[in-house]
């Protein structure tokens, strides 16, 4: 969805890019004159992005930074700085999902690492190792968006006590072993994205973000989000209909100390999702939901 960012950020000076990935929607924002400061967990996204987009560091309008936008006031290269458009790409990259090594993807004999800093500990061949029944069944039913989550957790548990847990493989015949022979592709995909999901805490990550992501807005600035599970998108929807209200005070406040004004505006009253032209060349965008909220004076 890069067009749709771009037009969301247009005129934006300095912006933002919090995932920086695979460096796409970085090189469209410079290319639309934009300069970007982006960051990410992922070592090896950074280099790589790096190489892509040497010509704009080099002129001065790019720079990189190692961080996770969960700690963002962490970053000491950041500061205060602040920004007139932050974007957020809450997705796995096509050159994470494509690294075997990495463990994102559920192609045969991949490890299950999914890690996004590799510096960080507890991978998912941990977590789906070491993790009890229920724990198991509600990472399955929470991020993975399934009611019969105590039947995969229960399969995975079992399979364990015979041989752990340590390649796509191993998951994708729990998955089969759970729900039958003929489950595809469209289920491993939402279960390996759930694993994914806890193994990186990412649903706290993006709630801790937030509202440090609105402060480091300048007035007027733009925050884009793209999501790719309900649960993020519910979050991200909820927040920035909250900003949006002319009273945010706490429900059981009872007297209103905000002064009844809104903090910005819902850009996008519904989620735009990506085109069938984006969809026939990249299948992972299906499932892509994009928001945006723009700041107050």
């Amino acid at each position: 969805m890069v067009e749709e960012v771009v037009a969301l950020l247009k005129g934006a000076r300095q912006v933002l890019d919090c995932t920086l990935g695979g460096g796409g929607h970085s090189e469209a924002l410079l290319a639309a004159g934009s300069s970007v400061v982006a960051i990410d967990r992922d070592e090896a996204a950074i280099t790589e992005a790096r190489k892509r987009l040497a010509p704009y560091e080099a002129s001065g309008r790019f720079l990189a930074l190692r961080g996770n936008f969960g700690e963002i006031d962490r970053i000491p290269e950041l500061g205060g700085r602040t920004f007139d458009g932050i974007f957020a790409d809450l997705g796995v990259s096509s050159m994470q999902i494509d690294a075997d090594e990495r463990g994102f993807s559920f192609r045969p004999g991949a490890l299950l690492d999914m890690r996004m800093d590799r510096r960080s500990t507890g991978t998912a061949a941990d977590l789906l190792n070491t993790l009890d029944e229920a724990e198991l069944s509600k990472i399955f039913r929470d991020y993975g968006d399934e009611p019969r989550a105590k039947r995969l957790a229960r399969e995975v548990v079992r399979r364990r006590e015979r041989k752990p847990m340590r390649v796509s493989d191993d998951l994708v015949d729990a998955i089969r072993g759970a729900y039958g022979a003929r489950t595809g592709p469209s289920e491993f995909a939402r279960f390996f994205q759930a694993v994914r999901i806890a193994v990186n805490d990412e649903i706290a990550a993006l709630e801790k973000a937030l509202p440090s992501l609105r402060d480091r807005l300048d007035p007027h600035g733009v925050l884009a989000v793209i999501s790719y599970h309900s649960g993020e998108d519910r979050l991200v929807k909820h927040t920035i209909r909250e900003w949006s209200q002319s009273c945010i005070c706490p429900p059981k406040q009872l007297h209103c100390t905000c002064r009844g004004k809104a903090l910005g505006e819902v850009l996008t009253k519904r989620a735009l999702a990506a085109s069938s032209a984006e969809t026939a060349v990249n299948s992972r965008s299906r499932s892509a939901r994009l928001r945006a909220w723009r700041k107050a004076a």
